[in-house]
Formats: structure tokens, sequence, C-alpha cells
């Protein structure tokens, strides 16, 4: 039945209408209305106020991944829905189902570059998969309902929604939709049938598992599958939650700082078969591995959007399925037993085993707290369902290695390598699994993107363990730096806050670790704070990775350009 409301109040209708119940925001005049909509909604729909729009828009993002439904974001024109790209661009990046909802000028102001008007077409056309705007109000249920189906719908992504001032506030008589129904495509029995009899021929396969969405069944399937068939499976970057770490299938991620015995095996496999995964330049070290047009092994491609299969490799079997069901067609069909290639699972276990045990560094002269100690503690001290969150840097290269995700969504990390991701994805993590544990690791330089959340945390209550680690320079930066123009140091080094003392000024427990020992004794009273705690670490410059140092890098790089 149809009832006289505003725009913004129909428009808050349809997204509680939606399913909807958590919404990331900077409030702007642009949509009051949306948000007076809101209010009625106030013990459905939890709104959040962050401080940044970057920041809503990346928690807003990490609802996509946990949940597999669109996270929406709620920003200002210009200047608000500027900060709210990098979010969009990660979405899109990510495959992440994101709704932006963005406040807009007054049609009869458009065009003339009215007071923060921006042209949203030519701003995130690139990035999303549609750009909307509703310039009729009585259209506000048809378009918010075919946005939410767009983005979750194939290879999921972001769609972007104009809101301007007028429209909001116009009354309509408009009904409401339908909740949206996604749409996946379902994996053809054929095409399982042809997987099967490949592997049958198969001598060295491997399973490399990405992309999504992924829900905790399907990784059951795609696991269950894999054990069966003792198929050794890597996971592409930072979706290493997909499978659990534990299994004696699982053979590492294919990241940045790949295990090289692990990349050897991918490029002596004659059966690959890619479940999910677009084939960026990350998981294929540089288009490297395979590489394109045609890879040296056969290639079997899933994927849930036919623009991808055939776009940069040209697959023996491009399979357009949603992940899911190509998980449940292949646990059900495609069982194979793994006559040959038995003793070559087994070694890609052993080697990811070794892989990611931190290595001894009792006696070490290093100064400042190892990480591969922290993270190791954390693996032994947090329960399975933690979740664990980061940005981007160097920093996150000890995270990838030696911690073991072990269920499905746990891990929330950028595919698109945003800095500042991590402290607002654990935004949402706390929010949508109160009883779960939150980690969100970032570097000194990546928390300064969004040390601001703390504020959001304290006020949301939200028990949320922050680690910064802290080597006062842009790390990763620095690594290249020293690598193509060594000894030319410029823009890299960092003068930080005292990171701890900030956190208390926020409201939260803070403190500071100069030595790997105390870590165990300050993680414990960070979880026993009862609200969000920071834990700075005082880590070695020296230490740009687990395998490479300041000073060796420089030498290298020295050694090449002198001869």
């Amino acid at each position: 039945m149809s009832r006289s409301r505003t725009g913004g109040k129909l428009l808050a209708d349809q997204l509680v209408l939606h399913g909807c119940e958590l919404a990331f925001c900077v409030p702007g005049e642009s949509y009051l209305a949306l948000l007076d909509g809101l209010y009625d909604h106030r013990d459905r729909l939890r709104v959040v106020t962050c401080r940044h729009e970057a920041a809503a828009a990346n928690a807003a993002e990490a609802v996509g991944k946990l949940t597999g439904r669109p996270g929406v974001c709620m920003v200002t024109r210009g200047p608000g829905a500027a900060h709210a790209a990098v979010g969009v661009h990660t979405a899109r990046q990510d495959s992440t189902p994101l709704i932006l909802l963005m406040g807009q000028v007054a049609r009869s102001h458009r065009g003339r570059e009215a007071f923060q008007e921006l042209d949203q077409r030519a701003v995130f056309g690139s990035i999303a998969k549609d750009v909307i705007e509703i310039d009729d109000v009585d259209r506000i249920p048809e378009l918010v309902g075919g946005a939410f189906t767009l983005a979750a719908s194939g290879r999921q992504g972001p769609v972007v929604i104009s809101l301007p001032e007028d429209v909001l506030a116009q009354p309509s008589d408009a009904p409401d939709a339908e909740p949206y129904r996604a749409h996946e495509p379902a994996a053809d029995p054929r095409d399982i049938a042809e997987l099967r009899t490949m592997l049958e021929a198969a001598e060295r396969p491997f399973v490399l598992v990405g992309g999504g969405p992924w829900d905790s069944d399907g990784c059951a399937r795609i696991a269950s599958w894999a054990q069966a068939c003792a198929l050794p499976v890597a996971a592409s970057f930072r979706r290493q939650d997909i499978v659990d770490n534990a299994l004696s299938c699982y053979a590492g991620d294919v990241g940045l700082g790949v295990n090289p015995r692990l990349a050897r095996r991918i490029a002596r496999a004659d059966l690959l078969i890619a479940v999910g995964p677009r084939l960026t330049e990350i998981e294929t070290q540089g288009y490297t591995l395979p590489a394109p047009p045609t890879p040296a092994q056969m290639l079997v491609h899933i994927h849930p959007d036919p623009s991808e299969l055939g776009r940069v490799y040209q697959p023996r079997l491009g399979v357009l399925a949603g992940v899911r069901s190509f998980a449940a067609g292949a646990d059900a069909v495609a069982r194979v037993p793994a006559t040959c290639w038995a003793e070559w699972a087994r070694e890609a276990r052993a080697d990811y085993e070794v892989w990611s045990e931190p290595p001894d560094r009792s006696g070490a002269d290093g100064v400042g707290v190892d990480l591969a100690e922290v993270v190791s503690v954390l693996r032994a001290e947090l329960p399975e369902d933690a979740i664990v969150c980061n940005g981007a840097g160097n920093y996150t290269v000890w995270v990838h290695r030696f911690f073991r995700y072990r269920r499905w969504g746990t891990q929330l990390a950028p595919q698109s390598g945003a800095m500042g991701y991590g402290v607002p994805a654990s935004l949402a993590a706390g929010l949508l699994r109160p009883t779960s544990p939150v980690v969100a690791f970032a570097g000194d330089g990546c928390f300064q993107m969004c040390g601001q959340e703390l504020a959001t945390m304290v006020q949301e209550r939200l028990p949320i363990v922050v680690i910064v680690a802290n080597n006062r320079m842009l790390a990763t930066i620095r690594m290249h730096q020293e690598r193509r123009f060594p000894t030319r140091v410029i823009g890299t080094d960092l003068v930080n806050p005292d990171f701890a003392a900030l956190a208390r000024a926020y409201g939260a427990h803070g403190e500071r670790v100069e030595h790997t020992e105390q870590f165990p004794r300050a993680l414990e009273r960070a979880r026993s704070a009862q609200g969000p705690a920071l834990i700075e670490l005082i880590t070695d410059p020296e230490a740009l990775t687990p395998t490479a140092s300041l000073t060796d890098t420089r030498a290298r790089a020295q050694e090449v350009g002198g001869s």
C-alpha cells in the first residue's frame, strides 16, 4: 500500500526493506531528509557516524565483505563524495557489494558549478558498476532496488546513487519495491564433468581460490572437494580465510612476498584451477605466474562475470559460475583420487608449514619488537572466530605470512592496496560480530590516515584492539626507494606522535611496547580494557620484511648500480 512520504523517508524505508541494518556516514546538509527518514528506523538500522568519509566508505565496504550483501555509506556532495572515492575504488578492485548514497545539489542548480557540485558520473564512472542520479522522487523504489541487485549480482561491486537535495524533500505516493534478489550464474554440469576429465589426466594439479562472494557453506564445500582429492590449494591475495589454513590441502597465499617454493610449484603445475579470482597483477606476480594470454599449463578459470573470462588469460576451460555453485558441483561430481599427485600435495603443505612458522630469533641483535613473534602470540591467543583487519604497508607481510586463518569471514584486508583500511574495517567487524574478538593492524603511516576513528570506536563502545607498528617511516615506499635510488632518501621519513598517548586522549586504552617479551602482557591488558585499546609497537626500521633488511637492500642496489 502506498502512502505519502518525502523522498528522504521513502529512501530510508527502501534501505530497511532491502535488509540494511548498519550504515556508515558523515552527515551532510544535502541529505538531511534521508537522515530524518532514518530516525524512524533507529531501532532497526544503526547509523554510525565516522570522522572521515574515507573511513565511512571503507567500513561499509567491509560490511559487504563480511556479509556478501551491499554495505551502505552516506556522504554529502562534493568534498564528502570525493573523500569516499577511496572506498568505492577498493570495492571495485575487491569485487565487494557497496552502495554509496551521495547528496547532490538541487536539480535546478545542476551544471552551474553550484556550491560543492560534483559531476558524479565523471568522478565515479570508471570505478563503479553504475552511477545513478534520482531525478524523480517516484522512482526511488525502482532505482534503489536496481542498485542493490546490481551491486550484489555477478561480479559484485559498488553502485553510486546521487541524491539531489530537492528530490529528497518532495512528497511521493510511490509504493515500496520488493526486497532485492541477487543473481549468480550456476555451474553448468557439463563444465564440471569436463573438469573431472582434466583432473583424471593431470599429474600436478593446483587450485587457487579467491574472489567471491563466499559463505561458510561454500568454503566448506571447496575444502571438502580439495581434501577428498588431496588437491593443494592456495589463496589469492588477501583471501586467506576461504580455506581453513590448518587443513592438509592448504598450501599458502599467493600475494606480496609469496613463498618462493609456492611460486615454483604453481609454475610447475600442469593444471591450474582458479576458483573465483580475476587473476590480477598480485596473485600472478606481475602477470608472469602464469603469463598471458595463453598459460603454459592448462588453465581452468571459474568466475561469475563473463567479461572476466578470457579478458587477460585464455583458459582451456572457462566456467561461468558463482564460486559457491561451482564448489557444490565440484564436491559432488569432480572428486578424483590423488593417485598421481599425493606426494606433490604433501610437499606443498610441508613447504607452507615451514614458511608460516616464525624463525627462531633468540640471541638476535635486532632492536625493537619482532613482528613475527607478535603475530605468533596472536595466533596462539585468539580464538578461531577472531577477525584480523589490516590496511596496506610492509607490516602486512608479517600478518599474512605468520597468521593462520581458520574460518571464512575472519580476514578484512584491501586487495586494492589502500592504506588506512584496517581501522575502519574493524568498525564493521566489531558491530557485525560483537562476540568475536577484533584486531586491527596498522603501520604508523597507515594508521594516521584513519586514526581519528578511535573516536568512533569509543563512541560505539567497541572492544577493538588496534596494533600500530611504528618504524618511523613509510616502509614500503622506502624499500622501493632504496632499491631504485639507494641513499637518495626523500619523503619517506615520518615524525610521529605518541600513539599510546593519542589513544588515551580519545578515551581508549593505550600503551607502548618496546621489547618483544612485553607484548603478551600488553595484549592481555588490551583485551581486558572493556573498550577500544591501542598497542604501539616500536619496531626496527632495518626490518623491511621478514626476509629483507634496509641495509642489505641498499647494498644490493648499490652493487647493481655500480656494475
